[in-house]
């Protein structure tokens, strides 16, 4: 069992400790549905409970492993010295608890652009304005002249998602990519992710219009270590998914490059699969076989989109596949 420990600072004002909010859409992001308490708060001072007193009631409930984020801007003496103790004195106490502590939310692109959404809601612009415009900014910054118009919305949308004009030459198509995707969606088949933050970014609103959902598999595998010699837990899910659900039309890998792998695998070698109008988005982000999965998804034969870096990950397989239902609703 795992549980996700948000650590604030807390306030003397009490309307201001709301940590709880963030924790519900985290909670609500990663396990739809899920009635457990697999997100819980904790504040360093002003509020209840307190870290080390949250720390206890995951160990007391049963948990492996106790993820704690720092819930901060910037890492501050809270956050490398005065949290980091408490976590030291809990595993002290816990030894049969694993604990992972995680770097505060610092700097990341998409901190300037909630920045932006607050200057523009301010200012009286709305969301779609807000994207319209950034969109913009990409087209103005960047000669995307010579890339197919089939394919340009997609490009578009993975460099507004990432900040990283790289993708405008790293993203690599099969000719049929764009048109096995949008078959899909308009034929209602299902989407399939390795993890649940692809499955979180995908715009189901738009999915569930053509009658199709969102599918991912990993909890129902028992694997928890890459290191174990086993299948991975996104490998494992992926192959039973496959197999087990006959309405799917795009496989979404975002974060596992064995995932990937598989998929590769089972297209080419299995049986059991009808490769009619099935898409492979593949791009898992990382430094051990995540560049080499996805040069071998590049010659493959079948529809795929991937890209041939490093980068990747899940926010850009769920930009890729949202691109994609886009562009099927605007088709008339």
């Amino acid at each position: 069992m795992e549980i996700i420990l948000l650590a604030g600072h807390g306030s003397p004002k009490k309307d201001a400790n709301n940590l709880e909010n963030v924790a519900r859409l985290l909670h609500s992001t990663i396990h739809p549905g899920c009635g457990d308490s697999c997100v819980r708060i904790a504040y360093l001072q002003f509020a209840q409970p307190d870290i080390m007193e949250a720390i206890k009631g995951c160990a007391n409930a049963g948990a492996k492993k106790v993820v704690i984020h720092p819930y901060f801007l910037s890492s501050g003496m809270h956050v490398t010295t005065d949290i980091p103790a408490i976590v030291k004195e809990a595993a002290g106490m816990f030894p049969h608890v694993e604990f992972i502590y995680t770097e505060p939310l610092g700097i990341h692109s998409k901190m300037a652009q909630v920045v932006l959404e607050r200057i523009y809601a301010a200012s009286g612009m709305k969301p779609e304005e807000i994207e319209k415009r950034s969109f913009g900014i990409i087209s103005e910054e960047a000669d995307l002249g010579d890339i197919p118009e089939d394919r340009l919305p997609i490009v578009k949308r993975v460099i507004h998602t990432t900040a990283d004009f790289e993708f405008r030459s790293s993203l690599v198509f099969h000719p049929d990519a764009v048109k096995a995707g949008l078959a899909a969606i308009r034929a209602g088949k299902d989407i399939l992710t390795d993890v649940e933050m692809v499955r979180a970014g995908i715009n189901k609103r738009l999915l569930e219009r053509w009658g199709g959902k969102v599918v991912c598999a990993i909890q129902e595998s028992r694997v928890r270590s890459q290191e174990s010699g086993k299948k991975t837990r996104a490998e494992t899910g992926i192959e039973h998914a496959l197999q087990e659900n006959k309405n799917i039309g795009i496989i979404a890998i975002g974060n596992a490059p064995t995932a990937l792998l598989k998929v590769i695998d089972l297209f080419l070698n299995s049986e059991l699969l009808t490769l009619d109008s099935k898409l492979v988005v593949g791009v898992p982000v990382g430094f051990v076989k995540a560049l080499e999965s996805k040069a071998l998804l590049a010659e493959q034969r079948f529809p795929f989109i991937t890209n041939i870096s490093r980068k990747g990950g899940s926010p850009v397989a769920a930009a890729i596949v949202n691109a994609l239902l886009k562009m099927a609703d605007e088709i008339k």
